[in-house]
């Protein structure tokens, strides 16, 4: 399939709002995969840094 302009190639035959959602929801999830764990990650471990704090003090 080749497009004769921009405009058409973003329409996609009428179907450009299925199309384009799709990759964006696709792409947001993609996100959320990578983003959630590496916040739980730094929450765990200054959660443990204030842990280990608390305990070596006398």
């Amino acid at each position: 399939m080749s497009f004769a302009s921009i405009p058409e190639f973003l329409a996609m035959g009428h179907h450009g709002l299925y199309v384009w959602s799709a990759y964006g929801i696709c792409l947001l999830v993609l996100a959320v995969n990578v983003t959630v764990p590496l916040r739980a990650r730094r929450r765990y471990l200054q959660e443990e840094a204030r842990r280990l704090r608390r305990e070596s003090k006398p």
